[in-house]
C-alpha cells in the first residue's frame, strides 16, 4: 500500500517534481507581495491558522467538530501479498474499495497554538491480481477503526506586507490495529511539516512539506508535500484547489465550500489520482460545525 520514500526512479521523479513546483511558486511570492501592497490578505481565510483540513483554519478559541465521509476507488491499488500475511514479497495490482466515516475535532488554544484528532471506522477490501500466484484470496476484506491521529499546530509569525505566514505541524498516528493488515494503522507514525502562507488579490496560496518518521520500517523519508489555492468566490462560498502527495502517490483535490451560516459549512471534496500509484477518485463530503 502506501511506500517507503527513496530518490529512485519514477518515485524520485514525482518527488522532485513537486519540490521543484514548490521552489518555483514560493520564488514568485516576493515579487507578487510587492505590487499589492493594498491587499486584505486574510480575505479569503480570516485570521485563524491553517489546520490540516483542506482550506479550514481556526482561530484562538475556536472549537471545530468536523464528521464526514470518504470513499476510495482505485482499480490498480499496488499491494504486496506479503503485507497482508500470505508470504510473497512482490508488488502486484488489483482493485481497491473503501468506506471510511471520520471525525475531526480542533481547538484553537491560542493566536499561535492549536491542536486537532481525528479517528476513523472504515471497510476495505483488496482484489487479487490475476497476475498474483501466491495464497492471498480473491478478495479480501476488513473493517473496523482506521487511522487515530493527533496533531500539534503552531504559527511562528503572521502575515505581513513582507513576509507570509509561517507554521509547522508534528502529527503522530496511533498503533492501534496490531492484527489488520489492510486498514488502520500497526506502528507507530510521525510527521513534521512546516509550510508557508500568502494572500493575494486572486486567492491565498499555501506551500507545505513535512518528513516522517515509520516505526514499522524505522525509516525516515519525505512525507507529504502541497501546494494549496483558496478563494472566497462569496460570502457564501468558497473554492479550494491543491496538488499534493507523498512520494509517487500524487493527487490533484478540488473542493467546494457551501455557508449555510457564517458557522457552518459543507465541504464537497474530490480527490483524483494524478500517477498510477494514487488512488483513482475519492469524494468526500461533510459538514464543519465552528463553536465559540
Amino acid at each position: 500500500m502506501l511506500d517507503i520514500l527513496s530518490g529512485s526512479g519514477n518515485r524520485g521523479r514525482a518527488r522532485w517534481t513537486l519540490l521543484v513546483a514548490l521552489a518555483i511558486a514560493g520564488a514568485a511570492q516576493p515579487s507578487a507581495a510587492r505590487a499589492q501592497r493594498d491587499v486584505d490578505r486574510s480575505r479569503d481565510r480570516g485570521a485563524g491558522l491553517p489546520t490540516s483540513m483542506f482550506g479550514t483554519y481556526i482561530e484562538r478559541r475556536e472549537f471545530l467538530v468536523y464528521p464526514y465521509f470518504e470513499y476510495y476507488r482505485d482499480d490498480d491499488a499496488e499491494y504486496s501479498p506479503d503485507e497482508l500475511g500470505f508470504g510473497l514479497d512482490q508488488d502486484f495490482r488489483g482493485k481497491y474499495r473503501a468506506s471510511e466515516w471520520l471525525i475531526f475535532l480542533g481547538y484553537g488554544v491560542s493566536d499561535r497554538l492549536a491542536v486537532e484528532l481525528e479517528a476513523a471506522t472504515i471497510s476495505a477490501s483488496q482484489e487479487r491480481s490475476p497476475d498474483d500466484p501466491s495464497g492471498t484470496p480473491a478478495r479480501v476484506e476488513e473493517s473496523g477503526l482506521g487511522d487515530v491521529e493527533g496533531q500539534i499546530r503552531w504559527r511562528w509569525n503572521g502575515e505581513t506586507e513582507k513576509r507570509p505566514e509561517i507554521f509547522s505541524y508534528f502529527e503522530v498516528v496511533l498503533p492501534l490495529q496490531k492484527t489488520k493488515r489492510l486498514i488502520g494503522t500497526r506502528d507507530w507514525e510521525f510527521q513534521f511539516g512546516t509550510g508557508l502562507v500568502r494572500g493575494f488579490a486572486w486567492g491565498t496560496t499555501t506551500l507545505r512539506a513535512a518528513v516522517e518518521y515509520d516505526a514499522a520500517e524505522q525509516s525516515v523519508g519525505f512525507g507529504e508535500c502541497g501546494v494549496e489555492y483558496l478563494k472566497r468566490i462569496s460570502p457564501g462560498l468558497r473554492a479550494f484547489v491543491a496538488v499534493e502527495g507523498t512520494g509517487d502517490e500524487i493527487e490533484l483535490i478540488t473542493e467546494a465550500q457551501w455557508f449555510l451560516r457564517p458557522n457552518v459549512f459543507i465541504k464537497l471534496n474530490n480527490a483524483f489520482g494524478l500517477t498510477s500509484k494514487a488512488p483513482d477518485w475519492a469524494p468526500e463530503i461533510g459538514v464543519m460545525f465552528s463553536f465559540r
